[in-house]
């Protein structure tokens, strides 16, 4: 057992050891493609169509965070974008592989912890994700950013969604000194437009809101429970 620090990898590596292993358990949950989950039917964000449809983005190079089955990768592909699109999950990977070619689009789909990432410093326009940012541990806010702040070009964007704090998903309403004294992220904490603006204060906000409500037939996801939030690179 280590039982001294000697550097920021070593500590995060120790906070990480108190939590659960993402990985195990995002490769167990995307398993069963029958469970009724409604992200796991394939459309897209309705705020990242709605990002999209109102001119704030066009086209160019985009990283997905937390890809997922793939859903929102293949709507930015059909849309003319270069997508790096990445997940710790090697079962969501296949599915989302498995949806591209049946779209016949060409995604670059990467098997990595995202705080593994060598991204390219600039490389991107665009920086999305999809319901990973509530799962990350507040220490690893500090890498989170680093990783974003390096992929995107000055004046690129990067938008989220994450549980709405107090919401009907789940959204833990717990301090971030809470997490290390239960050892656990209760499923996944809640952020309000207050904690995001001061978590992203090095970014220009364009637009944080409730997302949109949207029913089985829509040919978007939406949920109440969910906040999305999208910001500009200054």
């Amino acid at each position: 057992m280590k039982e001294t620090i000697h550097n920021e990898d070593e500590l995060f590596e120790m906070l990480d050891s108190y939590l659960r292993k993402p990985d195990d358990f995002w490769t167990e949950f995307y398993l069963d493609r029958e469970k009724k989950i409604p992200f796991f039917k394939n459309v897209p964000d309705e705020n990242l169509v709605s990002y999209l449809s109102k001119g704030h983005l066009s086209s160019g190079r985009v990283l997905e965070l937390g890809c997922g089955p793939g859903r929102n990768a293949i709507y930015l592909a059909k849309s003319g974008w270069e997508v790096d699109a990445v997940d710790i999950s090697v079962t969501s990977l296949q599915w989302a592989e498995e949806r591209a070619e049946k779209n016949g689009v060409s995604i670059h789909f990467i098997h990595n912890n995202i705080f593994s990432l060598d991204v390219e410093e600039g490389g991107y326009d665009f920086v999305y994700d999809s319901g990973c940012f509530h799962h990350i541990a507040p220490h690893r806010r500090l890498s989170y950013l680093k990783l974003i702040n390096k992929a995107l070009k000055p004046g690129g964007h990067f938008a989220l969604t994450a549980f709405r704090r107090g919401g009907n998903l789940g959204g833990a309403d717990i301090s971030d000194w809470e997490v290390y004294q239960t050892g656990s992220l209760q499923g996944g904490l809640g952020y309000n437009k207050t904690q995001l603006e001061r978590i992203f204060s090095d970014y220009e906000p364009i637009e944080i809101r409730t997302m949109r409500d949207q029913d089985d037939s829509a040919q978007e996801f939406g949920s109440s429970g969910l906040i999305a939030a999208f910001f500009r690179k200054k």
